[in-house]
């Protein structure tokens, strides 16, 4: 049996969860969501940019091939494009915002690191 994890399982293991679910306890968002979290839509938006989907019916159409994955990939039960539609236009984007200026701010304290080694 194989027990290696997806890549896109490894790539999400580099975001920072307990940084992101910082961001989203500070500004209160997760109050009324049931089912699609901020966690689920942000890796559907990763999964979308690294398969190069252009719209988000080929980023629905590319998770729906890959369907019995979903537990493993950490996406949830279910995703569509209504869903990720509605999370995109009414969600706050402050979140993925402050998200991604901590990754690069990770990212340069790194290469500072490992460029003095």
């Amino acid at each position: 049996m194989n027990q290696v994890k997806y890549i896109f399982s490894q790539v999400i293991d580099f975001l920072g969860r307990n940084h992101f679910n910082y961001l989203v306890r500070k500004y209160n968002s997760d109050r009324y969501i049931k089912h699609y979290t901020y966690w689920n839509q942000l890796l559907t938006l990763i999964f979308g940019q690294l398969s190069c989907s252009a719209t988000l019916r080929d980023v629905i159409i590319t998770l729906q091939a890959h369907s019995k994955k979903w537990y493993h990939l950490g996406i949830g039960k279910s995703v569509t494009r209504s869903n990720l539609s509605k999370a995109n236009e009414q969600r706050d984007h402050r979140i993925f915002e402050e998200l991604a200026y901590y990754m690069i701010a990770e990212a340069r304290r790194k290469q500072t690191t490992y460029v003095r080694l």
